[in-house]
């Protein structure tokens, strides 16, 4: 009587569906469609995470490693949206189509439709997140680039790659950073009158962002004091006396700073215990050496300048001591070499001269070279 029993829904619906099983793979379709609608949303959020990371992969800013976990995602949440909308639209036929065998698989979907359906809004909270990390990582990666691009860009300012152009006059330079987090060292060529040109080359204790600031600082303002001034040494007094007045006594700053007069062929230069600079003079070589203490150290100190002849073919070698300390072991590479190299080619290139002299100091010292390299190397025409 039993088997009877249970054979009679299976007897009386040949064609169609009882009610209750029309009325469930209604609940069915329904359930995956609202379980669509969840995936789809996620889908959505995930998207658009996707496509600001695609973007910004053209430019570095995301690794790519973080573009594929968002595609990944992605593809996972369209995946599901998909399916769930295949079974609602097959279970919604079903329903009308009627058949009681093709809806006993619709029975199963239940279990994942509401779990879709309980966790919804997890899933969303899921994707938010995944959209907000994006950003967060986004973020992140400006930071650091910004982070790595700053001694890039103070470097830019203090030791730019291009100097003016001075009829009269041949420029070479070179800028190597040292292992330091910001540099120190600086250079500059600008017109202080209209027959007179100052260079400038100059090193401030330390390293790190106060040290670069303080040569920033020093680089423009010698600029205004060399306009105001016709003696360096003058220049270097007022510029001392700021400095001492700043009241930061562990930055002392090295300097030297020539002017040449090219309408009275001479140059007249003063250093604020710098490296010695070197005059190829001609057939003579000669160490133009310090004429008053570093700056900031005393703020009473005084200075003076010197003038020599300046003729067609002279050159003037400047360098900070990155280059003249680079060491292997307990051996320096020393103003020796430097002014050793200027003699025996001081017909060459500036720009060359320069080049070779860093190359040199690298060859010559046992690892990277710890400070900041800057040299000028400038002949008179």
């Amino acid at each position: 009587m039993m088997l009877g029993i249970l054979r009679v829904p299976v007897q009386q619906a040949p064609g169609a569906l009882v009610a209750i099983d029309r009325g469930l793979l209604v609940i069915v379709a329904l359930g995956c469609f609202a379980a669509a609608l969840v995936w789809a949303r996620s889908a959505r959020r995930v998207q658009r995470a996707v496509r600001r990371l695609e973007r910004e992969a053209k430019t570095s800013m995301v690794s790519k490693e973080s573009v594929e976990l968002a595609r990944s995602s992605l593809e996972k949440d369209l995946h599901t949206a998909v399916l769930y909308a295949i079974l609602a639209f097959s279970a919604a036929v079903t329903a009308i189509a009627g058949h009681v065998l093709l809806a006993l698989p619709f029975l199963l979907v239940l279990v994942p439709a509401g779990m879709s359906l309980r966790y919804g809004n997890r899933f969303l909270e899921a994707a938010s997140l995944a959209e907000q990390r994006s950003q967060l990582e986004r973020r992140a990666e400006e930071v650091l680039a910004q982070e790595e691009l700053a001694p890039m860009r103070w470097s830019a300012r203090l030791a730019p790659s291009q100097l003016p152009e001075i009829e009269g006059l041949e420029i070479g330079q070179v800028y190597q950073p040292g292992s330091g987090a910001m540099a120190g060292d600086f250079y500059d060529l600008a017109r202080t009158g209209s027959q007179r040109v100052a260079a400038v080359i100059g090193d401030v204790t330390g390293h790190g962002i106060e040290p670069s600031i303080t040569a920033f600082q020093v680089k423009y303002l010698l600029r205004v004091l060399l306009r105001q001034y016709r003696d360096p040494a003058q220049a270097f007094e007022e510029l001392n006396a700021v400095l001492s007045a700043q009241g930061e006594p562990e930055e002392l700053v090295s300097l030297f700073t020539v002017i040449f007069d090219m309408g009275a062929s001479t140059l007249r230069f003063a250093s604020a215990g710098h490296p010695p600079a070197w005059l190829w003079h001609q057939g003579d070589l000669q160490a133009l050496r310090s004429t008053g203490p570093l700056l900031a150290l005393d703020p009473r100190a005084s200075y003076v300048s010197r003038e020599l002849p300046m003729a067609s073919g002279d050159v003037l070698l400047a360098y900070t001591d990155g280059l003249s300390e680079a060491r292997a072991g307990d051996t320096q590479f020393g103003e020796d070499r430097v002014a050793g190299m200027l003699r025996r080619e001081p017909q060459g290139d500036t720009t060359t001269l320069c080049k070779t002299l860093l190359s040199a100091a690298q060859d010559f010292a046992e690892g990277p070279l710890v400070d900041d390299v800057a040299i000028l190397g400038i002949r008179c025409q």
